[in-house]
């Protein structure tokens, strides 16, 4: 990308993140931003947020105005990046995941297969030109693993180089995210038509049973999705 093109798609990424930037530090400038799911994994839930690339950071990034400003704001320095592993889970078909490390902390980055091919690709080629003294190895990686099993890093002793790798995991279906949506929502329609068959008929015998069956399976969805997470 010419210098030009650099500049122009830095003030517009400026233009359209109110907030971003009064938090950059000086000589920073934003070079790619995508809207993706941020989990660092130290709380239940994760955060939709602008994922954005710099030519000094990984930033997650978020400024609510309303109700009231709420920031979030988490970075990883380019520098301190030790693995990138861009993943995909069966039974994800439209996901794809990308797990960052520094060695002490980890974030999974999720977002559609464009977006995350976008940001791995960008962040190769950032610290390839902005942070030349870690030596990067951009040798992929390919490897089978099983759903919550870690990836290996593998890590030099002489050159803290940033190392990338490619996964596919392979997921039974009943554990999968698209296994629990599927349940939860249908548990939803049987508890509608559980209800709607009581208000048509007026006996209570006809609409019990969907509606148990319906919130049971919406149980086992939180449930489920409370485990994995």
């Amino acid at each position: 990308m010419s210098t030009v093109q650099t500049n122009r798609n830095t003030q517009k990424i400026l233009a359209r993140t109110k907030g971003l930037r009064q938090q950059l530090q000086p000589g920073e400038e934003p070079l790619l931003k995508i809207p993706a799911i941020w989990d660092n994994g130290q709380t239940h839930h994760s955060k939709p947020c602008d994922v954005i690339v710099t030519n000094m950071r990984l930033i997650g990034f978020e400024l609510a105005t309303f109700p009231r400003e709420r920031l979030f704001l988490e970075d990883f320095p380019l520098a301190s990046l030790r693995s990138i592993t861009l993943r995909h889970k069966t039974y994800e078909p439209l996901f794809r995941e990308l797990a960052v490390s520094d060695g002490k902390r980890k974030v999974l980055i999720r977002a559609p297969r464009k977006h995350i091919e976008n940001l791995y690709t960008a962040l190769r080629s950032t610290i390839e030109q902005y942070t030349p003294t870690t030596h990067p190895d951009f040798a992929d990686e390919q490897a089978n693993v099983v759903e919550n099993t870690q990836p290996t890093t593998p890590t030099t002793p002489t050159t803290p180089a940033t190392v990338y790798g490619r996964q596919d995991i392979r997921a039974t279906f009943e554990h999968s995210p698209l296994a629990i949506v599927l349940l939860f929502v249908g548990g939803l329609v049987l508890e509608l038509i559980g209800v709607a068959g009581w208000l048509l008929t007026g006996n209570i015998q006809v609409g019990i049973p969907l509606f148990v069956a319906g919130f049971l399976a919406v149980i086992v969805a939180t449930l489920v999705r409370r485990q994995r997470g």
